[in-house]
């Protein structure tokens, strides 16, 4: 089914590619904003549930991990050398402290990377997606 150009109108298509990420960060179709992108936690919806976009081709494979292991990494750099420079505590009481942590930084940051990349996607029309925008507007002079 192609839609026309008054039905993706009828979206609230995001302006840039950074609103598009931001909801898919939020676990929200980048299409319309309003339908969740995942049935599971890291499971997406074949179709968004309020408007109809085919999430089912999206290819985010391993990137999203990728991300989450850098922002942790980056974010947990400065903790343990903080831990291990500042505070006279042993090796193993620095793991115990970082590696539940980074754990838990993890899970918490697959999920809306994933949707992150998902939107990537649909923004830059890859795998399957139509590229959309919203449609020009033209200047109506006198």
């Amino acid at each position: 089914m192609t839609e026309t150009r008054e039905q993706i109108a009828a979206y609230s298509l995001p302006t840039t590619i950074w609103a598009a990420i931001l909801r898919g960060v939020r676990s929200r179709c980048p299409r319309c904003g309003d339908g969740k992108i995942f049935r599971k936690w890291l499971k997406p919806v074949d179709k968004c549930p309020h408007c109809s976009l085919d999430i089912s081709g999206q290819r985010a494979d391993d990137f999203p991990a990728y991300i989450a292991m850098f922002a942790t990494g980056h974010l947990l750099a400065p903790v343990l050398i903080l831990l291990a420079g500042d505070y006279d505590l042993s090796p193993l009481v620095v793991v115990a402290i970082i590696i539940p942590l980074a754990i838990a930084m993890m899970i918490a940051l697959l999920q809306p990377a994933k949707g992150a990349v998902i939107a990537l996607q649909w923004w830059n029309g890859m795998h399957g997606f139509r590229r959309e925008r919203q449609p020009e507007v033209e200047d109506q002079a006198p």
